[in-house]
């Protein structure tokens, strides 16, 4: 017999609010029984920021262990992937941005199977100015925010010293930088909050409780940082949950965060050994 699945409520298409809520879970249109589905996220995220979040967990554990303050361990956000050899090292960045964009390529295949797609999360250029100005207001809170907690949370030995570009001079080094932080950007809020918060309502998970798993999982893929930046992440998830599912699209929170990582990753490069009061 074919698992039944039940949608949270169904209000008028005019209703805003998340799309996994306005649209209703019909078995008939080609969504899956909800096994299907839970195995669908639990593979999903077993490929990508499920098994980030097992390895950060597994990294914090040995640092943990290793020092005597987590501030004594620094974590490279972006690395050389080759030495003395510019050429393959960029062509080792732009391989890891592409298959890290691998799995946002299949949560549009899943959508599209179960009759949906991208625009179904808010992925999609309908609303520009919508996007970008809501996604650099959040940007702007978030962005202030996470880096308080970083340096008080580094001051008390509990975060890493965060190094989020250890590339080498290299021209490229800006374009690279910027690729990575979109490329987080889309992965992250794509997987975590558009298809995670979706799947979770269509299997009838309250919109708060699946906030909150989404969030949880977002701190423990950040755990290698450390306890501060892990709670960090946590506040993090919550709000943007909240900012999902009261609009529905998760665009913004792609701009939000890529413009997040490119102000880290850009300007630790001209701002690490600057100002006394930055770790690095």
């Amino acid at each position: 017999m074919r698992d039944e699945i039940r949608p949270d409520r169904h209000p008028s298409p005019s209703e805003e609010g998340p799309a996994s809520a306005r649209t209703p879970a019909a078995p008939g249109i080609g969504l899956p029984g909800a096994t299907t589905l839970r195995w669908e996220i639990v593979c999903l995220l077993a490929l990508s920021l499920g098994a980030a979040a097992v390895s950060a967990t597994i990294s914090f554990l040995g640092v943990l262990t290793a020092t005597e303050s987590l501030a004594e361990h620094t974590a490279s956000l972006v690395r050389p992937q080759a030495d003395e050899r510019p050429w393959l090292d960029l062509s080792w960045q732009l391989y890891r941005v592409a298959v890290g964009l691998v799995p946002v390529l299949l949560v549009g295949y899943l959508l599209h199977r179960s009759a949906e797609s991208m625009r179904t999360i808010g992925f999609d250029p309908r609303r520009p100015g919508f996007d970008l100005g809501s996604g650099a207001l959040l940007a702007a809170l978030i962005g202030a925010g996470g880096l308080v907690v970083y340096v008080v949370s580094w001051r008390l030995g509990m975060t890493v010293t965060i190094a989020p570009s250890a590339l080498e001079g290299n021209w490229w080094d800006v374009p690279v930088l910027i690729l990575q932080a979109a490329k987080n950007g889309i992965l992250e809020e794509v997987v975590v909050v558009g298809y995670l918060l979706h799947r979770l309502g269509q299997l009838g998970w309250s919109p708060w409780k699946a906030v909150v798993a989404s969030s949880v999982l977002r701190a423990f893929y950040h755990l290698y940082q450390g306890v501060g930046m892990f709670f960090g992440n946590l506040v993090m998830g919550l709000v943007f949950g909240w900012f999902y599912h009261r609009y529905g699209r998760v665009m913004p929170l792609v701009v939000a965060h890529t413009i997040i990582d490119i102000v880290a990753f850009v300007g630790s490069v001209y701002l690490i050994g600057h100002l006394d009061w930055l770790p690095g």
